[in-house]
């Protein structure tokens, strides 16, 4: 076991972790932050990206113990005062979600998406959240939405 520092949506956190402990394995399993979806666990589908230290990242492919003092924000942390976040509401506004399995992680994708100044057009949006795979295959509400949000900044 390795002792484990981490700031979770602003909050810090001291925990003994298995160094083979997946950064989402963490944050589901000990604690108990479900919005981070494990979806194929091998870094294809997105389901399980989270923020971290300001960049998107997929936490079925990445150690906990790499992220020793990081700051790692996920879909739990975004909201602000008991409201959405811009993208959520977004999200909403545009019906860009049908059965909400993959909309964590396409909405974290999304915010990184917009901070990285690649939602000008929906060709770079759709490239930008290419590691984003939606089953229902909402792609078409989920590009209006990011780009909603981001003209609303």
């Amino acid at each position: 076991m390795i002792e484990l520092r981490l700031v979770v949506n602003g909050e810090e956190r001291r925990l003994e972790v298995d160094p083979r402990t997946t950064l989402c394995d963490l944050l589901r399993e000990r604690l108990a932050l479900t919005g981070t979806k494990k979806g194929c666990d091998r870094g294809e589908c997105g389901a399980c990206t989270v923020h971290v230290n300001g960049r998107r990242v997929l936490s079925c492919m990445t150690l906990a113990v790499m992220h020793e003092g990081d700051a790692v924000t996920t879909i739990e942390g975004i909201a602000r005062d008991g409201s959405l976040h811009p993208v959520q509401r977004a999200f909403v506004e545009h019906d860009a979600f049908q059965c909400g399995f993959c909309t964590s992680g396409q909405i974290m994708s999304a915010i990184a998406c917009i901070e990285e100044g690649r939602a000008s057009d929906p060709a770079t949006i759709r490239e930008a959240m290419s590691g984003n795979l939606c089953r229902c295959a909402a792609y078409a509400n989920i590009v209006a939405a990011i780009q909603a949000a981001a003209e609303s900044r």
